[in-house]
């Protein structure tokens, strides 16, 4: 037990940072990218007369998406 807890403890400082960066900003992305799909969805029960935030942009339906 004690070697597996300081081998951690030697390899604590050696962490790349560069996966941490794109943890972050994947999360980042997703939580932006899933606001505004939510913000563009039909409008759940009691958010029908809200109106959508300034800062979401509107996407439009096409009528033949992916051709």
């Amino acid at each position: 037990m004690y070697l597996v807890m300081g081998l951690g403890v030697e390899a604590a400082p050696h962490f790349p940072v560069s996966f941490t960066l794109v943890y972050v900003v994947g999360f980042i992305a997703a939580v932006t990218i899933g606001s505004i799909a939510w913000y563009n969805s039909k409008r759940p029960v009691g958010w029908e007369s809200k109106e959508r935030p300034d800062i979401v942009p509107k996407v439009d339906k096409e009528e033949t998406p992916g051709l």
